[in-house]
């Protein structure tokens, strides 16, 4: 498998977008391509790539010198359970992390809180609603050292 960096506007990205409104969009009604998507073009996309074929995607979003938000985590039904989403996290927060980052902070929905406790995320705060579902607030500190 190898991940790496997708930039907005190619071929990956729009993969991506169709990736993440499959898996966390049409489920519950909405539609990615619907959205105000003007911003993306400043976040980092991470994709993993299993054959040359888009298996998992998360972006990330700059919250401040030292923080980044992780969003839109998505990994191909398929492909859910073989540790794709836990070497996507560990890839982003080795990134964050060389960047100078040393807080990744994230809204997970209630049903992910446990993948994400595995992996050294601690929830911070009260349950609260985003697109209709119960989500919380997770962060978790690494080697960064801020910018």
């Amino acid at each position: 498998m190898k991940i790496t960096l997708i930039r907005v506007g190619s071929a990956e990205y729009q993969e991506e977008l169709a990736l993440r409104n499959e898996i966390l969009r049409v489920p519950i009604g909405l539609d990615m391509f619907s959205e105000d998507l003007s911003g993306e073009d400043s976040d980092f996309h991470i994709g993993a790539f299993l054959d040359g074929k888009l298996v998992g995607c998360l972006v990330l979003t700059l919250v401040s010198n030292e923080k980044i938000k992780m969003r839109q985590v998505a990994v191909k039904e398929a492909y859910q359970g073989l540790g794709i989403g836990k070497k996507l996290v560990a890839f982003c927060e080795v990134f964050a992390s060389k960047k100078g980052y040393n807080q990744i902070v994230l809204a997970a929905r209630k049903t992910a809180v446990g993948f994400y406790e595995k992996l050294g995320y601690r929830v911070v705060g009260d349950e609260f609603l985003e697109v209709g579902m119960a989500h919380f607030k997770m962060t978790k500190d690494i080697a960064g050292g801020g910018k």
